[in-house]
């Protein structure tokens, strides 16, 4: 996290650089009496910080200058506890040191500060899911098309509305897979939609398929989650009048079960273990 006076000079850099050049405000900051509680090396940290987050980039947004600041403070400053911030931080009181530490600098109440920490994650949380699932998707879609004996299809490339992403039909066996991909090791949390809830329920070829990738995107491991604990897990609606949509499910390690037995009638006899349950390093 950086320092008080890193923080307090990118606000005051993204105050003035709108309206000056660079060279002039840091000869304002160095020279005018009211900007002396920073020193010209603070300054020129701060500045660098800016530069490297992005904040530097874009100094004419309409988002307050505090919550610029903050939120790069917390997405892009490597603090640990920002990557699991949904388990850990469930109210204000909760907020680490340094997140409160930052708050104070910028002018946030802990209650700020909290709403600023779940939308941030929030952002974060839902760009890598998309990126890391896409990942997934392919790889697994790759290691289906080498190693299935039938006609394998990423339907998820050109509908969302199907309720799964990929197609395995091999003569008397088929298979609709839904793909929830994962970088965590320990951790295995997944979002459902309700279609694709609802699709599991009408569907016997249905399956959950959770694929784990490595830091460089090599699928590492396969495995599918079973329809019966999805179902005894995602909420109920209570009235006709409220309905969820979406959900998410924190599933524990020992649930998954390693593989896709769905698929177990189509490999071929050269598809590679992780297919069959076996991990790869």
């Amino acid at each position: 996290m950086p320092p008080e006076p890193v923080l307090r000079g990118a606000v005051r850099w993204l105050e003035r650089l709108p309206v000056s050049g660079t060279a002039r405000v840091r000869a304002l900051f160095t020279t005018h009496g009211d900007f002396s509680d920073i020193t010209p090396t603070q300054y020129d940290a701060a500045y660098a910080w800016i530069r490297e987050t992005g904040l530097l980039g874009d100094v004419n947004s309409g988002v307050p200058l505090k919550c610029r600041v903050f939120d790069a403070a917390m997405t892009q400053s490597g603090v640990p506890w920002f990557r699991d911030a949904d388990l850990l931080i469930r109210r204000p009181e909760e907020l680490p040191e340094d997140a409160l530490r930052a708050a104070e600098t910028l002018g946030f109440t802990p209650e700020e500060a909290y709403a600023q920490v779940s939308t941030a994650w929030g952002k974060v949380d839902t760009e890598e899911r998309s990126r890391i699932g896409s990942a997934g998707e392919l790889a697994l879609l790759e290691l289906l098309s080498e190693s299935a004996k039938g006609r394998v299809e990423h339907v998820a490339a050109w509908s969302d509305g199907y309720g799964y992403d990929i197609f395995v039909d091999a003569y008397e066996h088929s298979a609709h897979l839904e793909v929830k991909t994962t970088v965590r090791v320990g951790r295995l949390t997944v979002y459902i939609s309700r279609n694709e809830y609802e699709t599991m329920l009408r569907d016997p070829d249905w399956e959950l398929v959770t694929v784990r990738l490595n830091p460089e995107l090599k699928l590492t491991a396969v495995a599918a989650v079973p329809k019966q604990w999805i179902a005894d897990h995602v909420p109920s609606d209570r009235t006709a009048r409220g309905r969820w949509e979406s959900c998410r499910l924190d599933v524990p390690p020992e649930v998954p079960v390693p593989g896709i037995p769905s698929i177990m009638p189509m490999l071929a006899n050269t598809a590679p273990d992780v297919l069959r349950g076996v991990a790869v390093p």
